[in-house]
């Protein structure tokens, strides 16, 4: 992910909700969000080309999405794939708590990454940058892109406001959550970040949603996770033009079984 939302228990009927925008090459080879063949138990997209993922969902309320961190000229052609660490974290069945800190022990050897992870008692964030540290998250509203948690960028800003003022409602409207991952609204220059990717750079990439003909916002995922347990993930996918291309709707339910919904 590029973008990504996370609101831990904001309110009662909901215990997690994800606003996430995937931006990556159009080129790279992804399947889009359902069951995978080799852990049914598991949810979401799979990159074909290192063989993770960036989120899933998974039986037993776990939740993990990661980013990738801008560093230009930093190159580690030996890591592995960071998306590894969300299949790692998605496929097992240790409480997060125990299972994060022997994550972060190897954190040093991927390329720069954040990472947000919950099961049914937390919501965590694993970073490696500037150095790999660990930490538990309080209850709020967290927001997300390419540097560090809560930066003050445009599109992490503007983006809290308007999940917040969503959140506020006592079940979020499906359709606002997917417009708020829609706005394609450049930032004004004067707001634009400098991460070392020049200005034009940081314009094409000022926005929640990305439109580059090599390079762009390759889908938007909900996910709601109930106080009951069970979770619900919503794909909706996109072309290098910004249309829509396919939409994924699936439910884990709390006693583990996992649903299409089919419109």
């Amino acid at each position: 992910m590029c973008l990504l939302f996370v609101a831990w228990r904001p309110q009662a009927h909901y215990r997690l909700v994800v606003a996430a925008n995937r931006d990556e090459f159009h080129q790279r080879p992804a399947l889009p969000a359902a069951p995978w063949e080799d852990a049914p138990e598991v949810v979401g997209g799979r990159d074909l080309q290192g063989g993770g993922g960036w989120l899933a969902v998974a039986t037993g309320s776990r939740f993990c999405a990661l980013t990738n961190v801008r560093e230009p000229g930093r190159h580690m052609a030996a890591a592995p794939s960071r998306g590894n660490l969300v299949s790692d974290f998605v496929r097992s069945t240790q409480e997060a708590h125990d299972l994060l800190p022997m994550m972060r022990s190897r954190a040093h050897a991927y390329a720069g990454f954040n990472l947000l992870a919950a099961d049914a008692r937390g919501l965590w964030l694993l970073t490696n940058r500037p150095e790999p540290h660990l930490r538990p998250l309080s209850p709020g509203l967290y927001g997300i892109s390419n540097g560090a948690l809560d930066d003050d960028w445009p599109k992490i800003r503007r983006g809290k406001v308007r999940l917040d003022a969503l959140l506020a409602r006592p079940q979020p409207p499906l359709d606002a959550l997917f417009d708020l991952l829609a706005d394609d609204e450049p930032a004004p220059d004067a707001e634009l970040p400098d991460t070392g990717v020049g200005l034009e750079g940081e314009r094409l990439l000022s926005p929640a949603f990305i439109r580059h003909p090599h390079y762009g916002t390759r889908c938007s995922t909900v996910v709601l996770g109930d106080a009951d347990g069970a979770m619900r993930l919503m794909e909706r996918r996109f072309d290098a033009a910004g249309r829509v291309t396919g939409e994924s709707d699936w439910t884990l339910a709390a006693d583990g079984r996992v649903m299409e919904t089919v419109s």
